[in-house]
């Protein structure tokens, strides 16, 4: 099934392959790509669009001597698979095995760590000034694709590229008509009225077919023509402007375009822009009809496709969102959502259909959909950002400098917040309570579930001011969602459960069932050793076997401050410690007064988030406990300062002593004494 792919070991092995042997190499390399990502997840319809093109960057250039800058990342397994790295996709995106991105801790052949968009043509052009500076003959290609070019910083790029002499940097434009949710923007336009117009087309194939029978004075003269031709045949290209030689469109499945186009673009040098035209999905009937649904799937059969789960499942967070938009958006016109490019992700799509005067999809431009959130709330409308937090960091300037400066009204959703499995460290959502906490007017919100998610929407939507709203990917507990829209009071926590004869007075106490997932026999397994943060001490658990201290009652009373969707792994503690439970609700502002009292009451606390440490919510609670001159100690846990690998969620909190049994451990242990 896969006899040629079989023999490549390294690109050096598809030099002596004929030109129909790399077809055959294509063919079994997109076969490998959909029976891989079949039985492990990840990246699919991007991967199987770009199977020629990337068999012929392999072939014409000597990598990694020429480097390839792949922008995003997410269409880069037949790159890894022609690396050297085919028999390792089994554990694609899994815990301890390769990540779905281009990594260069990983191999010789990742130029550059990318993941996020839009950064190819930066790092590109960077790697030829310092192969020019080193007097070191290279080419250096950047892939980026036509949603990835709508935002600013490939621009930038091009404009720094177009006056920087004397280096080589080859420009693809993956052009596949499609992000991850569909395009949007004047440039997408722009290029779709420059690929469809019949007449550029039809003089594009009449010159080649001329000028493939031309001595190569003539060609070079005809070369020089053709550029001041394009002016009159067709509209001026913007990438011409810029100062980069513009090639294109091709076909990116048709190798026998391919190839000799990149060794033209390879043997002349300086600033090249190709076009190329793919299609995401491509060879798999499925993901061709519906690239958004195959785009990042999980395990499924090849044969049958994609089947929806049957039965009832509880809501993402990412779903709660949705409804919320559309129930508040009917009720107050004001409503504005917009998304930098992530309708599904962020669970748009019915909100666009609903409401599509007031959605906005702005493209791959996060710095300008914070800016523009400012300016509609300058209008007095009221905007709701619906951002992953990862993404979010890559517009701190303008919400600094445009929203919270000038106290806004804008609402931020910060979707896949803390740890987010399989997508690994880039796409962590690990810091917003840092970066956001420390911002003068910011309102910081953290759900401990699905109804409280919408709660707090709400809540936040209502305040006149910048405010956010964490929550993480994937379902919560499956509470029971409230259908109105009511508020709470901001900065006021909820005590979920109260430490033996103990009454706190200053905090509503609901007392609820809060459910929680187990972790397994094979998750437990793996949590061997956990690290302590606040003393570095480890203690190890062994498989199978309960601490032998677990029944006993703690010898000093705690709080437990949960700041999150972790409350179920805090109460699961705060059963074993007798320990007060503490669904904190808010960062900021704190609720100052239950602190007071239960610094009051309490021998120590014990703050518990799924974010960093430094600067986050537990550092939130020592800074007043110092400024009130309060000295209750405090545990903080969180996560340490590191990225976190990709890996399954539940797993990784495990490991990193953030479920009930590590939390419990660490108290102790903490506590002792």
């Amino acid at each position: 099934m896969f006899n040629l792919l079989e023999k490549i070991q390294s690109p050096d092995d598809l030099k002596p392959l004929s030109r129909l042997q790399l077809g055959q190499l294509a063919d079994e390399l997109r076969n490998y790509i959909l029976h891989t990502v079949s039985r492990t997840g990840g990246h699919l319809s991007s991967n199987l669009g770009t199977v020629e093109l990337t068999v012929a960057l392999h072939s014409v250039f000597q990598t990694p001597h020429d480097r390839i800058v792949w922008d995003v990342g997410h269409q880069s397994y037949a790159h890894k698979i022609l690396t050297g790295r085919r028999e390792q996709m089994s554990g694609l995106r899994q815990a301890g095995g390769i990540s779905g991105f281009p990594k260069r801790s990983e191999s010789i052949y990742d130029n550059f760590g990318t993941a996020h968009s839009s950064t190819s043509i930066s790092a590109a052009l960077g790697m030829a000034v310092a192969s020019r500076n080193a007097n070191v003959k290279r080419q250096h290609i950047a892939v980026i694709g036509d949603g990835a070019m709508t935002a600013g910083m490939a621009f930038e790029a091009l404009n720094n590229a177009g006056v920087t002499p004397d280096i080589n940097l080859l420009v693809i434009l993956n052009d596949n008509d499609m992000s991850i949710s569909p395009p949007v923007g004047a440039l997408n336009k722009y290029l779709t009225r420059l690929m469809s117009g019949s007449l550029a087309k039809e003089a594009h194939d009449l010159g080649k077919a001329v000028l493939e029978h031309l001595p190569s004075p003539v060609m070079d003269l005809a070369r020089k023509f053709r550029g001041h031709a394009k002016g009159i045949l067709g509209p001026a290209t913007l990438f011409e402007e810029l100062g980069f030689n513009y090639s294109g469109p091709i076909d990116g499945h048709d190798l026998d375009s391919l190839l000799p186009t990149l060794e033209n673009l390879r043997d002349l040098g300086g600033l090249q822009f190709l076009h190329v035209i793919t299609k995401k999905g491509q060879g798999y009937k499925l993901a061709e009809a519906d690239p958004v649904l195959y785009h990042g799937p999980g395990k499924f059969d090849p044969s049958v496709g994609i089947v929806p789960k049957q039965g009832a499942s509880k809501a993402t967070f990412t779903q709660v969102f949705g409804q919320w938009i559309c129930d508040m958006a009917e009720q107050d016109e004001k409503l504005m959502g917009i998304t930098p490019a992530m309708r599904e992700g962020s669970g748009l799509v019915e909100f666009e259909q609903r409401f599509p005067k007031r959605y906005f999809d702005v493209g791959i431009a996060e710095q300008h959909a914070v800016t523009f959130a400012a300016g509609i709330a300058c209008e007095d409308f009221k905007p709701v950002v619906a951002i992953y937090s990862t993404f979010l960091q890559r517009g701190y300037d303008q919400f600094i400098h445009d929203v919270a400066l000038q106290n806004l009204d804008v609402t931020f959703a910060l979707d896949r917040a803390g740890i987010v499995g399989a997508d690994g460290a880039t796409h962590a959502g690990n810091y917003d309570i840092a970066y956001l906490r420390c911002v003068p007017n910011m309102v910081v919100a953290t759900p401990s579930d699905e109804n409280e998610a919408r709660l707090l929407l709400s809540t936040c939507y209502a305040h006149p001011g910048p405010a956010s709203v964490r929550y993480p990917r994937g379902a919560g507990v499956g509470a029971e969602i409230e259908t109105g829209l009511r508020t709470v009071a901001i900065g006021k926590a909820v005590v979920k459960r109260q430490a033996s004869g103990l009454q706190v007075a200053s905090a509503p106490v609901i007392a609820e069932q809060v459910k929680r997932e187990p972790v397994t026999a094979e998750q437990a397994s793996r949590v061997k050793v956990t690290s302590t943060p606040a003393t570095g001490e480890q203690s190890v658990s062994a498989t199978g076997e309960q601490s032998a201290s677990k029944h006993q009652r703690s010898q000093k009373r705690l709080a437990l401050l949960a700041f999150g969707t972790l409350l179920p792994a805090a109460l699961q503690a705060g059963e074993a410690l007798d320990a007060t439970v503490v669904d904190m609700r808010f960062v900021k502002p704190l609720d100052e007064e239950l602190l007071r009292e239960l610094a009051q009451t309490h021998d120590g606390f014990v703050t518990i988030e799924e974010g960093c440490i430094m600067g986050g919510a537990g550092s939130a609670v020592t800074e007043f406990l110092h400024a009130q001159q309060i000295s209750t100690p405090v545990l903080q846990l969180g996560l340490l300062d590191q990225f976190i690998d990709h890996g399954d969620q539940a797993v990784i909190l495990s490991q990193l002593g953030l479920d009930g049994a590590g939390i419990e451990r660490q108290a102790r242990a903490y506590f002792a004494g």
